[in-house]
């Protein structure tokens, strides 16, 4: 199984298993790093893909990430 780090939606810095635990709406769990040129933008309520103006406009529950 893979290992899972989390990340604050309102940062995007990572931040340890008890504080997502204690803040679910506003961190999202990876299984792995993502590595590339590729943007996507995630919800952090909903956990899906969003259009990057979404994620302009909400910039407290969103997460920038590459694939």
């Amino acid at each position: 199984m893979a290992e899972r780090s989390y990340r604050s939606a309102e940062t995007g810095e990572y931040v340890s298993e008890q504080t997502a635990v204690e803040n679910p709406r506003t961190t999202l769990a990876e299984d792995e790093p993502h590595g590339g040129e590729n943007r996507r933008d995630r919800s952090s309520i909903t956990g899906h893909f969003v259009k990057p103006e979404t994620s302009r406009r909400h910039p407290d529950t969103t997460v920038t990430e590459n694939e």
